[in-house]
């Protein structure tokens, strides 16, 4: 049986069951996290993008015009960002699934490569192997903590702050 996937863009009505969704995913996000990105949707600045599973929201994903991460500003590139799939609904293609929506969304938006960070903990190994799998390559900055690049000395505490970016080519200049 074909697995029922839909992908669609986030809407106002979204907003209060994406809420209880990280809740009930214990996914940790800030205050008025969804709020925010929604009307940064609005303002044209990024896209949510929102997988349902057999009609049940499974996951979503935000594609930034605008990242803070200098090279990827300075460059044009919009960022893949919060990446988030279910524990309940992982390892069924959902996550590619959403990276792909992001992927078509830059091209019709005349960009030419994506970027994607990564976490470096073990915890973020899922989502290495997926990134690598379908084409995305370190962009050679190494390590960055808070989107900023470190450099030999730096102390920072190993967390989800702390990131390897990535990029990858979606369509020929």
């Amino acid at each position: 049986m074909a697995m029922q996937l839909t992908i669609r863009l986030c809407e106002d009505t979204d907003i209060a069951p994406l809420n209880h969704f990280v809740r009930q995913s214990n996914h940790q996000i800030e205050h008025h996290y969804f709020e925010t990105a929604y009307q940064e949707q609005l303002d044209g600045k990024r896209i949510i993008f929102l997988a349902f599973y057999e009609g049940v929201l499974a996951g979503y994903v935000h594609l930034n015009f605008y990242p803070q991460y200098a090279p990827f500003a300075r460059l044009n590139i919009p960022e893949i960002q919060d990446l988030f799939v279910c524990p309940d609904w992982r390892k069924r293609g959902i996550g590619e699934c959403l990276i792909r929506a992001c992927e078509r969304a830059s091209e019709k938006h005349g960009s030419t490569e994506i970027g994607i960070g990564v976490g470096i903990t073990s915890n973020f190994g899922a989502a290495q192997k997926l990134y690598t799998r379908i084409g995305f390559m370190p962009d050679g900055a190494g390590v960055v903590f808070e989107r900023i690049p470190m450099t030999s000395g730096d102390v920072r505490p190993i967390d989800d702050r702390m990131c390897l970016m990535m990029m990858k080519t979606i369509k020929e200049g």
